[in-house]
């Protein structure tokens, strides 16, 4: 799978990307991710790639020129491929979101800036406008890489365990997983459930389906 990036700062990638889960994934050829600097398809030798909102208002919006430029070149249509802007005013990311782009060929990441790309992006040239919360945050960098770590980890062979994406939050429509425990038994007098090493594995079964759907109530109500 490929995952490809257009970002104004390429530089914030190398961390996250170069670490753990996502970082085994690469040295196994599972994904090849790539950055590409948007300044590459700039309108200038200055590097222009932003402008002002027409009607007035704050701030600076990128221009439709270098991103459709960019997709065209980077977008291989023999691929089946998506085109995915980010952006504070876009849908909901999801798990079932995560688990379609993981059977992708191709995913294309826009990431947004400054006050957002200029419309015609959204409407003419992305597949998804995504939102990763109901909060805004400087640009479409850091959410790039929450969706990036969340399609990569559902590729098969990049975890150890294949059941390792069956059992966990949100895999299940509108159900956070159940809680778990491990070593010591007892810590600072708080104890691990008694049904938990019973070793009776239907009534630890019984246990998990009904503290799922009681963290859910609790945790995130609006799932239910």
């Amino acid at each position: 799978m490929k995952i490809e990036i257009v970002t104004l700062f390429p530089e914030m990638f190398v961390g996250p990307f170069g670490e753990s889960i996502v970082k085994r994934a690469l040295v196994k050829n599972l994904v090849q991710i790539t950055t590409f600097d948007l300044r590459k398809w700039a309108l200038d030798k200055r590097g222009t790639v932003d402008d002002r909102p027409y009607g007035g208002g704050t701030g600076m919006l990128l221009r439709p020129e270098p991103i459709f430029a960019a997709i065209e070149e980077i977008r291989d249509n023999k691929l089946k491929s998506k085109v995915v802007l980010l952006d504070a005013g876009g849908e909901s990311y999801n798990q079932k979101r995560a688990m379609d782009y993981s059977k992708l060929d191709q995913l294309i990441l826009i990431c947004g800036h400054y006050e957002g790309v200029d419309y015609r992006v959204h409407k003419h040239l992305a597949d998804d406008v995504i939102s990763v919360g109901d909060f805004v945050v400087t640009g479409g960098e850091i959410p790039a890489m929450l969706v990036a770590d969340s399609v990569v980890r559902l590729i098969p062979g990049v975890l150890e365990k294949e059941d390792a994406t069956v059992i966990e939050s949100f895999t299940k429509k509108g159900l956070l997983e159940y809680p778990q425990y491990t070593r010591p038994e007892v810590y600072q007098d708080y104890k691990v459930p008694e049904v938990l090493l019973s070793g009776n594995h239907a009534k630890i079964d019984s246990w998990r389906k009904e503290s799922s759907i009681k963290r859910t109530m609790t945790n995130r109500p609006d799932l239910t």
